[in-house]
């Protein structure tokens, strides 16, 4: 049973974070991307369908980033986890993962995905 495992891991949260970083994987190379239902949001937005519509533009944008880059963004912001966490959930130093952070985001800014709403 896969719970044995986890519990004798040395670090049963990087185990843990392992697996959601390689069922991610597996989901974007599906190409599927369902809904998951969630808790609100704690600021109030206009309509449900604009909050659909931000979530879709996202999820392209993400879509559209390698793996890693994917990965690393995912586990910073979704995640809260420090350099040396994602490293560690990733294999790679965490040179590596700030650099990957750092254009994944140069990517997202100037995504046409994210471009499209941006009233500015």
């Amino acid at each position: 049973m896969a719970w044995r495992r986890v519990s004798r891991a040395d670090d049963p949260d990087a185990y843990l974070r392992r697996i959601l970083v390689n069922t991610s994987h597996r989901r974007f190379r599906r190409r599927r991307v369902t809904e998951q239902p969630g808790d609100p949001p704690d600021t109030p937005v206009e309509g449900p369908a604009d909050l659909v519509g931000e979530r879709a533009a996202l999820l392209a944008a993400l879509h559209q980033l390698p793996p890693r880059q994917r990965a690393v963004i995912v586990l910073r912001y979704w995640q809260d986890l420090t350099d040396a966490q994602i490293a560690a959930t990733l294999g790679c130093s965490p040179g590596t993962v700030r650099s990957q952070l750092s254009r994944a985001l140069a990517k997202l800014r100037v995504s046409p995905a994210l471009r499209e709403g941006d009233d500015r």
